[in-house]
């Protein structure tokens, strides 16, 4: 799985501290709903310590935990393209700290500096594929008349 922090390591030369240099500490007590499905995308996270529960709006239904995040990972991917909206809601499951990135200004940041724009959206294009494939079982799991079964196929 990639990981947040393999996100950071695999960026050019200077383009990691370009981009660490616009990062704030953040702190989300337990419970904490970080964001909502379907609001603006403006910034987000990578975990420093603690859990995040990612989830999913199922009409008539408690919303499903699609994935459960941890130190090193990405939260939030929604930021990147438009129309900016989160497609999955979040909460701190534990207390996190966290590292946090405003959106509009890491954009800037990577139309200024291509070779870092590319190689952080190509990074960013593999977590959502992740991530999809982790909702994808997670909903079958939930919902499926007999579950995710075999997801060898999947790989």
């Amino acid at each position: 799985m990639i990981s947040a922090t393999d996100i950071l390591n695999v960026l050019p030369p200077g383009g990691r501290d370009r981009l660490l240099d616009l990062a704030g500490q953040t702190v989300f007590p337990a419970g904490t709903r970080i964001f909502e499905e379907g609001h603006r995308a403006d910034r987000f996270w990578i975990i420093q310590t603690g859990s995040v529960h990612l989830d999913l709006h199922v009409p008539g239904r408690q919303a499903a935990v699609v994935e459960s995040l941890g130190p090193g990972d990405l939260v939030g991917w929604s930021w990147l393209f438009p129309p900016y909206s989160w497609h999955l809601g979040a909460e701190a499951a534990t207390e996190v700290r966290a590292l946090e990135f405003d959106a509009m200004a890491v954009r800037a940041l990577c139309a200024e500096d291509p070779e870092l724009g590319q190689a952080l959206v190509s990074r960013v294009a593999e977590v959502i594929g992740q991530r999809l494939r982790a909702t994808r079982v997670r909903l079958l799991d939930l919902y499926g008349p007999y579950g995710s079964g075999n997801t060898h196929h999947l790989r």
